[in-house]
């Protein structure tokens, strides 16, 4: 296993947000910091105000512009209480004028309930190592270095596909360890826009808003693998683009849900 580099992204999400972040480009997605990575970074930044034994239920980030410069994160306490809902904005840290992204998340405890759990099945789907391995060039995606991508099925971005669907088993390359919820709010941001699948020219489909639910069962993760299954459920003229994901592990537990709300670039040159 090699050695991580200090500023590889598991090495960043390991530490949590403690100060100003730099948005290298080696860890950019779409022009600017990977999406999930930011949400990740708000959503640690936020934790430090959670009562003790809290868990994340669901954040929401909005991305207003790519995180392209140094930036600090501000928080602040929504609702108080058992259930828990906060508030996190990036700013610049030379003060340009507005928040980057904002955020916002609700956390509370794990208790019963006495409701039956209702979690989807994950599809029919090969272990890692019986798929290839797909490589996302880095200049489009800088990130991408640091995780490794093996699609199952036939679809691939860009490829004139019929249905506007992709799945994929994604881990980070760094080391072995299962996803913590920093990892999983990443990964969950890693596949390409399943509309890419329908489309046969390059076309950036950014995210504008980011929503991720993680389950219970990430807590049980014993594998750097996540099967993650993106479909998009509707997309309109205009080019905004309504993005579901799913994750489960090599056991089939289902790790959680992710929800993007995207916006389909025109061609260049128009």
């Amino acid at each position: 296993m090699t050695t991580a580099p200090a500023e590889s992204p598991g090495r960043l999400l390991a530490h949590g947000f403690d100060g100003p972040v730099e948005a290298a480009p080696h860890l950019w997605g779409f022009g600017g910091l990977h999406g999930g990575l930011a949400l990740a970074l708000l959503t640690s930044s936020m934790r430090g105000s959670v009562p003790a034994g809290a868990e994340l239920r669901t954040v929401t980030a909005r991305f207003h512009r790519p995180l392209t410069e140094r930036f600090d994160v501000e928080t602040s306490v929504l609702r108080p209480g058992t259930v828990t809902t906060l508030t996190a904005r990036a700013l610049r840290a030379d003060g340009g004028t507005g928040p980057e992204a904002d955020a916002t998340a609700t956390f509370a405890p794990r208790r019963p309930a006495g409701a039956a759990p209702v979690s989807p099945a994950p599809p029919s789907a090969p272990p890692p190592s019986a798929c290839e391995l797909f490589t996302i060039p880095p200049e489009f995606v800088p990130i991408s270095t640091f995780m490794e991508i093996r699609p199952v099925g036939p679809n691939r971005p860009y490829t004139g596909c019929t249905e506007p669907e992709l799945t994929a088993w994604i881990r980070f390359t760094e080391d072995d360890l299962p996803p913590d919820t920093s990892r999983f709010l990443t990964l969950m941001d890693a596949l390409a826009p399943s509309y890419a699948a329908v489309l046969t020219d390059l076309r950036h489909v950014p995210t504008l808003e980011l929503t991720v639910r993680p389950a219970p069962g990430l807590a049980q993760a014993s594998s750097p693998w996540i099967l993650l299954h993106a479909r998009t459920h509707r997309a309109d003229a205009g080019g905004w683009v309504d993005e579901h994901i799913d994750a489960w592990d090599e056991t089939g537990t289902h790790l959680g849900s992710g929800y993007q709300l995207r916006l389909v670039r025109p061609p260049s040159g128009t």
